[in-house]
């Protein structure tokens, strides 16, 4: 794991200084086997304090100017969190067997609790997030989670996703303009249009995808009508073809979808942090390749699959060492400059948070 000690900064310079991931898949298998396994002994109740130990290793690993970044949650807090919403789940299932109406009440108000969730966990993970022993912070409200986070995403889905963009940019600006370093402000403001045009791109990959499904149904839709008409002249051959064609179909929709919803997300990611700076001056930047990513993801979940998980930790290390490469920030100054103001200014962890209001809901 990096460790935080002092490097020279380098001096005024308009270049983006780039993360960098510094961790290995082989040092990743020892914490996360161990993480599965008293999981698993501890019917779950480890998954609290398994969270943390695989945060603090990313977290330790990703380096900026020659120190990490580091994670300060607690698994007590992740536990307490999810005992809340474990205790919910309980009491509405209850509910819903002996007093229906209830229980449609209780899920209708947890409806309405998600914004609050959300922002509750944004606020968590900024604020036992730190740089420099400078710990970020987030100041969102319940009125703009529930604008980025229900209405967003609500519309996005009745508008069969035109406008998801929309959706996304409300997002990104929620997150971006809300988040705090040290004290000063992240401003974000992603432009529709380049967000239209990767949407466009993922919509073309959709239709594509279901274009070939409804080509390969329709040559075969004499095996189709045949099974609807139930003649016995069906054979064992024709129910096996029809058997492979669904399954076809049903991959051929899970991958054409996948694929749609990756090449957007790092699209998406590119513009909004593209657009987003820092105290109204750095500038950072992400230019993940759009083909280049999905190729990860894909290639990733192949190999978990082929391997039964145990390559589970090589693909999340080969992932987010490819996406650490391509984020950077670029200063408008001396950097050392920069930065001792911000530490000077800032204010360091503060326990207080982490005892009182440092509890993780898990969204």
């Amino acid at each position: 794991m990096n460790m935080t000690g002092a490097e020279p900064l380098p001096a005024a310079s308009q270049e983006f200084h780039r993360l960098s991931f510094t961790g290995s898949g082989k040092e990743y298998f020892g914490i996360w086997i161990v993480n599965i396994l008293l999981t698993i002994l501890t019917l779950g109740i480890y998954s609290a304090w398994a969270k943390v130990r695989r945060n603090r290793y990313f977290y330790g690993n990703t380096v900026l100017l020659g120190r990490a970044f580091e994670y300060h949650a607690k698994g007590r807090q992740i536990f307490i969190g999810r005992l809340i919403v474990f205790a919910y789940l309980i009491a509405y299932n209850i509910l819903l067997s002996l007093v229906p109406i209830a229980g449609i009440a209780l899920a209708v108000l947890f409806l309405f609790a998600i914004p609050w969730l959300v922002m509750r966990g944004l606020r968590f993970s900024a604020r036992v997030t730190s740089y420099r022993n400078i710990r970020f912070d987030f100041t969102g409200r319940v009125g703009g989670a529930f604008v980025a986070f229900l209405a967003g995403p609500a519309m996005a889905f009745l508008s069969l996703g035109i406008l998801a963009p929309l959706a996304s940019r409300w997002m990104y600006r929620y997150i971006g303009n809300n988040m705090r370093y040290g004290g000063r402000p992240f401003q974000t403001d992603p432009k529709l249009g380049p967000i239209y045009q990767t949407w466009f791109f993922s919509a073309l990959i959709v239709v594509l995808g279901l274009l070939i499904i409804g080509v390969v149904a329709f040559a075969n839709a004499s095996i189709f009508f045949a099974l609807v008409d139930g003649s016995d002249g069906v054979s064992p051959e024709m129910q096996a073809s029809f058997f492979l064609l669904a399954v076809f179909g049903y991959l051929a929709v899970i991958l054409s979808f996948g694929i749609a919803a990756l090449f957007y997300r790092a699209g998406v990611r590119n513009i909004a942090w593209s657009s987003t700076v820092f105290d109204g001056r750095h500038g950072l930047k992400s230019d993940l390749s759009r083909f280049r990513y999905v190729w990860i993801a894909v290639s990733n979940v192949a190999v978990t699959l082929l391997t039964l998980g145990l390559m589970r930790p090589w693909a999340a290390v080969r992932m987010a060492r490819y996406v650490n490469e391509h984020t950077a920030i670029r200063f408008d100054g001396d950097v050392g400059e920069i930065l001792a103001a911000v530490e000077s200014e800032g204010t360091a962890v503060g326990a207080e948070f982490m005892e009182f209001e440092g509890v993780d809901f898990g969204f």
